[in-house]
């Protein structure tokens, strides 16, 4: 272990699973000062990471430089000049296997997540199901710091501090003289996604609290289901369309609680040490994707006595018959006491 002095960390995307590894190398850097970090991911995710010690990013370039098999080659070789001792891929995939193994060619040490595919299975399958909670993401990346020599311990967490919040923010958000909700409606695929008429019910009902409600998103037509969804609240505010990621991350850091679905911002949330209340339909938090820090009671689920079968995938992406409205089985009374419980 003393010989490392260098690591590098590749992961690529998707939004969620890079805000996955902050906390992680944030423990990291705590725990192990005298060693560097360079983390490979897109130019997109840089902000995820500022202000963590000892950590440079380095921001791939899959359009031009690093597009294909020769710009994986060139990645290689911008990499190797930083002077790597080992290599932590907690990606795992084609793209960075192959540089990884470039790196096991020179003869440094390296290693890999290990996904847990074989339990995921068993979790999301229809027949024999286990279900059972499966090692979480945040786990299987300590693992993989450890077969590099490197234990982490994840259970005395320490949050950046509540970030500054700059002129663009204030300019819609206003000075903070109550409770702030952030409310992400959105996933990348339907079964992910709690009803917009359910979700209505829930935004009507929490704007009648003193609060300010923040809703987030991105692209024209979730701008224009946001814009329905704030209604006549003058207390609901779209962000989506306003502000890029870092002022999004200002805003999110001085959140009191934020409502997600099982998608990136409650990742973004969490590594950002704010309270994430998630609400899930064919996926579950026993799949290991739980927001970090997070307890279980914030995980709101949909019924499996009337929906034995999920989880029934484990990133949202099957759809199995019947299943279709499975989130209906969650009621917004249900999200509205629990975000209340935590105000």
């Amino acid at each position: 272990m003393s010989d490392i002095k260098h690591i590098l960390v590749i992961r690529l995307s998707a939004m969620g699973d890079v805000a996955m590894t902050v906390p992680v190398l944030r423990a990291f850097s705590l725990q192990y000062p005298d060693v560097r970090v360079t983390v490979v991911s897109r130019p997109f995710f840089k902000p995820f990471f500022e202000g963590i010690p000892n950590l440079e990013f380095f921001a791939i370039d899959l359009n031009n430089r690093h597009k294909g098999s020769v710009g994986l080659l060139r990645l290689y070789h911008d990499l190797k000049r930083k002077n790597i001792d080992a290599v932590a891929d907690l990606h795992n995939v084609l793209r960075s296997k192959v540089v990884r193994n470039l790196f096991a060619l020179s003869g440094k040490i390296t290693a890999a997540t290990d996904k847990g595919r074989k339990e995921k299975k068993a979790l999301t399958r229809i027949k024999n199901k286990v279900f059972e909670p499966v090692k979480s993401m945040f786990d299987r990346h300590c693992d993989t710091f450890r077969k590099l020599g490197f234990p982490l311990d994840l259970s005395q967490s320490v949050f950046p501090e509540k970030r500054e919040i700059s002129k663009d923010v204030l300019s819609f958000s206003g000075a903070k003289s109550e409770k702030w909700i952030g409310i992400a409606p959105f996933a990348q695929f339907d079964s992910k996604v709690y009803p917009i008429d359910l979700m209505q019910r829930v935004i009507d009902g929490l704007a009648q609290t003193e609060s300010k409600l923040f809703l987030f998103g991105g692209g024209e037509k979730e701008i224009q289901l946001l814009n329905q969804l704030k209604s006549n609240h003058s207390n609901v505010i779209v962000v989506a369309g306003k502000i890029k990621l870092p002022q999004e991350m200002d805003l999110i850091s001085n959140l009191d609680v934020m409502l997600s679905m099982d998608s990136g911002n409650a990742h973004i949330a969490a590594m950002l040490g704010v309270k994430v209340i998630t609400v899930w339909g064919a996926t579950h938090p026993y799949a290991g994707f739980k927001p970090f820090n997070q307890p279980f009671a914030f995980c709101i689920t949909a019924d499996r006595n009337k929906y034995p079968l999920i989880p029934t995938s484990v990133y949202g992406n099957k759809k199995v018959e019947g299943y279709e409205d499975a989130m209906q089985s969650i009621s917004p009374e249900t999200v509205i006491d629990t975000i209340k419980k935590e105000l």
